[in-house]
């Protein structure tokens, strides 16, 4: 039952963490519990980070890349329930989704390896013969552990951030709150609606570098959504615009003429994992998608224009004509 405007306050909340910040817009009745809060979730996604960042020598994740294939090690919960998830995601999107793309981030200079290209290493990486992720990598979440059978380097960029507002989600949920929005630079998660019953409302970016603009609106009430796109970490190679995100199935930078796309999903880590599958997928992607019931925004630019389409509740969506000039 939505509670009266004199009941609630809201509290927000934020810190740094894996080179942005994270936010919580958090309705409560009590607002003594803001510094407890502030913690918990600092502690939380500080956990996440630990565990899955490349930049942290001795991060699960790294740790993991080095243990030689053949070996078992063991894994905190946390990494192997998102490691489930990107195999998951890996399988259905037909290789879209890679976590075992490592060694294309570190080669093309967007990984702690090195800030620029490397022209050997990506001549390296682009022949490295590789098999899908799902069947390279081999998870016993029951004993706690992870195998790989063939060499691989692990990158977990394009899920742990929608994974951390999950764990942000648990944290409020332990504290009894259950109106809140809580973002992770593009990933977001609405838990129920405002406290006094609107739902958030959450803007898509505009695509374009230099420039924070809002193209369209969302309203979330208990989902999550997240954005993945070419505009906000790239390099400028002359006239080539070469993305951060990597197509594991051409071995090189992503390249077609999605701007972004948006996923809508229950929890972050999906929606996540299911952007970065689709702009990388393509024209592909919008298939995939409806083939699986997801509900997605592509902001394509194409004819010097941004051309909108959209699944599910963004069918309708419709980009200003003038801001795509």
């Amino acid at each position: 039952m939505p509670k009266t405007s004199s009941d609630v306050q809201r509290l927000t909340l934020n810190g740094p963490t894996m080179g942005t910040r994270w936010s919580a817009l958090v309705d409560t009745d009590d607002a003594a519990q803001a510094a407890g809060l502030q913690k918990a979730l600092a502690d939380a996604v500080q956990q996440v980070d630990r565990q899955m960042s490349p930049w942290l020598p001795d991060s699960a994740l790294n740790r993991l890349n080095r243990t030689p294939a053949g070996t078992w090690l063991d894994l905190p919960p946390e990494i192997l329930e998102v490691l489930a998830c990107a195999l998951e995601v890996n399988r259905r999107s037909q290789g879209a989704f890679d976590p075992g793309v490592g060694d294309l981030v570190q080669a093309w200079g967007f990984g702690p390896a090195r800030q620029s290209p490397d022209a050997a290493a990506i001549r390296r990486a682009a022949q490295a013969a590789s098999a899908p992720a799902h069947e390279t990598l081999e998870l016993d979440v029951a004993a706690g552990r992870a195998i790989k059978h063939a060499p691989i380097q692990l990158d977990l960029c394009g899920i742990a951030k929608g994974y951390a507002v999950d764990r942000m989600a648990q944290v409020l949920r332990q504290y009894g709150l259950d109106h809140a929005l809580l973002a992770l630079d593009g990933e977001l998660r609405a838990l129920n609606s405002q406290a006094q019953g609107q739902p958030w409302a959450v803007a898509v970016e505009y695509p374009q570098d230099g420039r924070r603009a809002t193209h369209s609106v969302v309203e979330l009430d208990n989902l999550s959504i997240a954005t993945s796109g070419d505009y906000r970490h790239f390099l400028q190679l002359g006239e080539v615009r070469v993305a951060h995100t990597m197509d594991g199935r051409r071995r090189a930078p992503v390249r077609n003429d999605i701007a972004s796309v948006t996923v809508l999903a229950p929890d972050c880590m999906r929606a996540d994992a299911w952007a970065t599958a689709l702009l990388v997928s393509g024209n592909d992607g919008m298939a995939l998608a409806q083939s699986l019931g997801i509900e997605a925004l592509w902001l394509l630019r194409r004819d010097n224009r941004l051309t909108t389409v959209g699944l599910g509740r963004f069918s309708e969506a419709v980009t200003d004509p003038k801001q795509a000039e």
